[in-house]
């Protein structure tokens, strides 16, 4: 199966780590992941700073190359809100809570291009120990660490 995902990934913690798992068991042996990394210049809108595409790029494929899996995957760099979802070729998305909604859009644009609806697969976000999601934004506001772990 070619599942696609995307984000920024901008620090790799916990909660992209799980997206990225559900990723790769739902492509299967033999499938393909897509992963969609925001380029500098849509990152850019982010309200904290974003380290460069290189270097998310980089810490990515060393994530993913560190777990076992046989598994094709590719990143692409994205640009948008959409990528190349709405003209690819593939099988599912594969969301968050957060990003359910663009995932909607993409099928509802999708047919109106005439391109075939994909299954949206949504995981749940990874809760720090305070109960609230982990995210790239706690995690620079120094609330929380990349395992959700509260600094203070």
């Amino acid at each position: 199966m070619k599942v696609m995902v995307g984000g920024t990934f901008d620090p790799l913690h916990d909660g992209h780590k799980h997206l990225l798992r559900r990723s790769f068991e739902v492509a299967g042996p033999g499938g393909h992941v897509v992963i969609g990394l925001t380029s500098d210049a849509f990152a850019s809108r982010k309200n904290h700073p974003i380290r460069p595409f290189a270097i998310r790029k980089a810490d990515l494929e060393r994530y993913i190359s560190s777990t076992s899996h046989s598994t094709l995957w590719d990143v692409e760099p994205l640009n948008d809100r959409y990528g190349s979802a709405l003209d690819a070729d593939f099988d599912a998305l594969i969301v968050s809570e957060e990003t359910l909604a663009v995932a909607i859009e993409i099928n509802k644009l999708r047919r109106e291009k005439g391109q075939k609806k994909v299954d949206i697969h949504q995981i749940s976000c990874v809760l720090a120990e305070d109960g609230h999601w982990i995210s790239s934004t706690r995690i620079y506001r120094g609330e929380i660490d990349i395992h959700g772990n509260l600094l203070h």
